[in-house]
C-alpha cells in the first residue's frame, strides 16, 4: 500500500465509523475495507454520539472512559466474537458477549464441566483397526489442571457492574472488556495513551496466554491495519476504520514476552488484581503514531513462514483459491508411489525432526519445534510414545518412512482445553496431531504430521490424514466458536494443505462426522463432531477457498451452502437430560433431507445409523442431513425444493430461489458400470490380496451395508490408490506401507464419504 502522511494516518485512526442511516434486518457480513474506502473515512469522530448508532457508541464510550484506543477495543472484540452477542450464550470456552468475558462457573451450567474428551464414550475405536482393537478407555480429569479463567468476575470488580449484566448486556460487556485492557496496560507499566501500537502487550495478555498471546495480538493488529465493517447478529452495523500505517512493536516480530514480564492474563487469567480500578479517562480519539510499514515489508515477513526440518526456513505457501466445483474438472487422483510431498520441505529422504533419523523408536527426538506457520507461534506438547503391558504401546504410530497424506480431519474436543495435556501424555489413551484453544486460538502440536495419530475411528483414514481437535462442544447449550479459533485453524490448515498438497475442498477437508465406518458393525458408533454448528462457510472463507457455485444453473450437481447466520432450523437434544427438547435457535451449516418435497414429510433413513428405524431431529443424528460444502448429484426439482441422490434415495431439501440453501456446481459423477444393477461400497480403500508381501495376512475387503444402484449418480471427489499401513510394532522400522493396484473413487454417498472400486463404475462429466 502506498505510504501516507502522519496526519492522514492520524485522521484514519480516529475515523472509526460512519454510521448508516438505519439498521436493517440482514445477516452478519464481514467486509475488509479497501484502500479507497479507508481513505474516504476522513471525518474524525470527536466524541461518541447517538448518531453513530447505539452499539458503535458503546465501544466509543467505553474506550474514552478507560483510556483505551477505540481501534484496539474494536479489534480485540472482533477477534473474540466478530462483535456478535450470541444471545448471551457462552462460547465453547465459557466466554460471554462481544468481549468474550470468561465465566466458566456459570457457563458450566450450560456446557458442562468436562475436562475429558468424547473419545471416552467407547462407541468408536479411534484407532479404527479391527486387527488390533483398542481396549475400553476412560480418562480421569486431571487434579492439577491449570487455574480457571475468571475475566468476567474481574471485570465486575473493576466496573461495579453485576456479573449477570456483564453476561447479558452488550454495552456493559464492552465496558468490562475495556476495563480489563486498561488494567493490564497499567500493570505492564505502560501509558494509557492514544497510540494503538503501545497496547500490543496488553492485547496479547487479554487473549489468555500466560506469556502473552503474540499470535492473537498479531491478528488483532492486522485487523486494525486493514479495517473491517460488519452487521452483528443482533442487527447493529459496526465499522473499524483502517490504520494502514500501524506498526506493532518488536514482540510481534519474534521477541516474545516472558512469563514474568507482566500480569498473568491466562488461566487465573484475569489480569493481576490491582488495589484500585482503572480511573476513567476521556480522550479525543485514537491516533496512530506507529512507523509506516510498506506492503513490500509485509511480504518479506510473510516469507519467513514455517521453518523447514533442517534449515529453519520455508517458501511462501501458494494457497489455492478454488473449491474444485469447476465444470468438467476431473477428480484429483492420489497415486503416490513415492509420497515425497508428505514430508516437511527441506527434509532429506529418511531424515526428519532437524536431522534425527526415525529408524528407532527408542532414539529421543530433540527437535522441539512445532510444524506450524511462524505467525501462529505454536507450542510443542508431545503425545506419549511408550511400551505398555502385553506387547502394547501408545498412543500413536511413529513412521520411519514418509506416508501419503490426503486429508485433514476437523474435530471438536467435547471437553475443555484444560484436560488436553494429561490426555495426550497418557500412553494408553488416544491421540491427534493438533489442538486449538478457543479463547485465544493458541495451537499445540502433539504428534508429528508424518506419524499416524489415532483419532478418526478408521485406520485407513488415520493413515492418510492429519487430525485437528478444536476446544468446544457439538451442541451443549448451543455454544459458539471464537473468531480467534477459526482464524488459527484456517492458518494451520492452509499451511498443512500446502505442505502436503491437499486440495482445499470438502472432499479433503473432512469433519469427523464425514468419516465412514470401517465395516457394517462400526457404522452406527462413528462420531458426529463437529456437527451443524461448525460454520464451514466461514472456515473456507478464511482458507481463501470460498464455497461458491461454479456449474450451470441446470447442471447435474449442487453444493450445499445455506446462509449460516440466517439458516435456523430445528434441532433437539442439546440438553442431554431432555433429549426431546428443542435446541435454542442459532445458525446452522446443515439442511434437513425429506422423503418428499414437504416440511411435513418424514426424514430420509440411514440403514447403517438406525438399522431400519426412523431418523430424528437430534443434533447428534446426521442420518438425514447434508452439510455446507458437500457436493451431491441433483435428482429432481419441484418448486422451492431440490432433490439429491443420498443413500439410495431421492432426498428433498428446501431450497427457495430467494434464499437458496444450495448452489449449482459442476464436477464428475459416478454411476454403476453398464450391466451392474448394484455396486458395493467400502469404508476403507485397501489393496487387493495379491499386494500383501509374504508373512502379512491380507485384510479382507469387507463391504458396508450400502450399495450404489443403477440409475443413480453420486459426486466424485477424490480418486486414490489403495494402500494399507501395516503397523503392529513399537519399532517404526517394522511398519510397512503396502500399495496395491486397486483404484478407488471417493464419493459423497450420504453425510459420510464412502469408497467404490473404480472398475465398478463409470465417470460422468457434469
Amino acid at each position: 500500500m502506498p505510504s501516507m502522511s502522519v496526519a492522514t494516518s492520524a485522521i484514519l485512526a480516529s475515523a472509526v465509523v460512519l454510521a448508516p442511516p438505519s439498521i436493517t434486518a440482514q445477516p452478519p457480513s464481514d467486509i475488509r475495507l479497501g484502500a479507497a474506502e479507508a481513505a474516504s473515512l476522513q471525518t474524525p469522530v470527536q466524541a461518541p454520539s447517538s448518531a453513530t448508532g447505539a452499539r458503535q457508541a458503546a465501544y466509543a464510550e467505553a474506550a474514552h472512559a478507560f483510556g483505551v484506543p477505540e481501534s484496539v477495543l474494536l479489534g480485540v472484540s472482533y477477534m473474540q466474537s466478530r462483535w456478535d452477542v450470541n444471545a448471551g450464550e457462552p462460547s465453547t470456552s465459557g466466554g460471554y458477549g462481544p468481549m468474550h468475558l470468561i465465566d466458566l462457573k456459570t457457563a458450566r451450567l450450560t456446557i458442562g464441566a468436562g475436562t475429558g474428551n468424547h473419545h471416552d464414550d467407547n462407541e468408536e475405536d479411534p484407532r479404527g483397526d479391527d486387527t488390533r482393537p483398542l481396549p475400553p478407555r476412560h480418562h480421569e480429569a486431571p487434579g492439577d489442571a491449570p487455574p480457571e479463567p475468571r475475566t468476567l468476575m474481574r471485570a465486575s470488580e473493576l466496573t461495579g457492574i453485576t456479573p449477570e449484566r456483564l453476561r447479558s448486556d452488550p454495552a456493559a460487556n464492552i465496558r468490562g472488556g475495556a476495563a480489563l485492557l486498561s488494567e493490564t496496560q497499567r500493570a505492564l507499566g505502560k501509558p494509557a495513551d492514544d497510540d494503538p501500537s503501545d497496547w500490543y502487550d496488553a492485547v496479547a495478555r487479554y487473549s489468555g496466554e500466560p506469556t502473552g498471546g503474540t499470535a492473537f495480538a498479531d491478528e488483532v493488529f492486522a485487523m486494525i491495519r486493514s479495517g473491517m465493517t460488519r452487521t452483528t447478529d443482533d442487527g447493529h452495523p459496526l465499522r473499524l476504520g483502517a490504520h494502514p500505517a500501524l506498526t506493532a512493536p518488536a514482540a510481534s516480530r519474534g521477541s516474545r514476552p516472558s512469563a514474568d514480564s507482566g500480569p498473568r492474563a491466562s488461566a487465573d487469567r484475569g489480569p493481576r488484581a490491582s488495589s484500585s480500578p482503572p480511573r476513567p479517562r476521556r480522550t479525543a480519539g485514537d491516533s496512530d503514531r506507529g512507523q509506516r510499514r510498506t506492503a513490500k515489508a509485509d511480504r518479506k515477513r510473510a516469507k519467513r513462514a514455517h521453518a523447514g526440518a533442517r534449515a529453519g526456513r520455508g517458501r511462501t505457501p501458494k494457497w489455492r483459491n478454488t473449491q474444485r466445483f469447476d465444470e468438467g474438472r476431473p477428480a484429483r487422483v492420489s497415486m503416490r508411489d513415492t509420497p515425497s510431498r508428505s514430508a516437511p520441505r527441506g527434509s532429506a529422504p529418511g531424515v526428519r525432526d532437524g536431522g534425527a533419523r526415525d529408524g528407532g523408536a527408542s532414539r529421543k527426538r530433540t527437535d522441539m519445534r512445532a510444524e506450524c506457520p511462524e505467525s501462529l507461534a505454536c507450542e510443542w506438547m508431545p503425545a506419549a510414545y511408550k511400551r505398555l503391558k502385553k506387547g502394547g504401546y501408545g498412543n500413536h504410530d511413529r513412521m520411519a518412512q514418509r506416508r501419503p497424506i490426503d486429508y485433514i480431519v476437523i474435530h471438536d474436543t467435547e471437553g475443555s482445553y484444560r484436560g488436553v495435556p494429561s490426555m495426550v501424555s497418557n500412553p494408553s489413551y488416544v491421540s491427534w496431531h493438533y489442538t486449538i484453544r478457543s479463547e485465544d486460538g493458541h495451537v499445540a502440536q502433539h504428534v508429528r504430521t508424518n506419524d499416524i495419530a489415532w483419532h478418526a475411528g478408521n485406520w485407513d483414514i488415520n493413515s492418510r490424514s492429519i487430525g485437528i481437535e478444536h476446544e468446544g462442544y457439538l451442541a451443549h447449550g448451543g455454544t459458539w466458536y471464537t473468531e480467534a479459533m477459526y482464524r488459527s485453524s484456517a492458518k494451520l490448515v492452509k499451511y498443512l494443505a500446502e505442505e502436503h498438497d491437499i486440495p482445499l475442498d470438502r472432499a479433503h477437508i473432512l469433519g469427523h462426522d464425514n468419516i465412514p465406518g470401517i465395516t457394517p458393525e462400526h457404522v452406527r458408533g462413528m462420531h458426529v463432531d463437529p456437527g451443524p454448528y461448525w460454520d464451514w462457510a466461514r472456515f473456507f472463507d478464511l482458507l481463501d477457498s470460498p464455497i461458491t457455485g461454479s456449474g450451470p444453473e441446470e447442471g447435474e450437481s449442487v453444493v450445499i451452502r445455506p446462509d449460516f447466520d440466517r439458516h435456523r432450523v430445528k434441532y433437539t437434544g442439546c440438553t442431554r437430560k431432555e433429549p426431546g427438547k428443542r435446541c435454542k435457535s442459532q445458525g446452522s451449516a446443515s439442511v434437513w433431507l425429506h422423503t418428499q418435497p414437504s416440511h411435513d414429510a418424514p426424514l430420509v433413513q440411514d440403514i447403517g445409523k438406525h438399522a431400519g428405524g426412523k431418523s430424528t431431529h437430534s443434533v447428534y443424528d446426521h442420518a438425514a442431513r447434508a452439510s455446507t460444502g458437500q457436493r451431491y448429484a441433483k435428482a429432481d426439482r419441484q418448486g422451492d425444493w431440490t432433490a439429491i441422490w443420498y443413500l439410495n434415495q431421492k432426498a428433498w431439501f428446501y431450497n427457495p430461489e430467494n434464499a437458496p440453501t444450495a448452489l449449482p456446481a459442476g464436477g464428475p459423477l459416478v454411476t454403476p458400470r453398464a450391466g451392474l444393477r448394484t455396486v458395493r461400497l467400502y469404508g476403507r480403500a485397501y489393496p487387493e490380496a495379491d499386494a500383501y508381501p509374504r508373512g502379512i495376512e491380507p485384510i479382507k475387503l469387507v463391504p458396508l451395508q450400502y450399495t450404489l444402484r443403477a440409475g443413480q449418480r453420486y459426486a466424485l471427489g477424490h480418486t486414490l490408490r489403495s494402500i494399507y499401513t501395516h503397523a503392529k510394532s513399537f519399532n517404526p522400522r517394522d511398519h510397512i506401507i503396502i500399495r496395491g493396484k486397486l483404484l478407488y473413487h471417493q464419493i459423497q454417498f450420504g453425510h459420510r464419504v464412502m469408497f467404490v472400486k473404480a472398475d465398478d463404475v463409470e465417470i460422468l462429466q457434469d
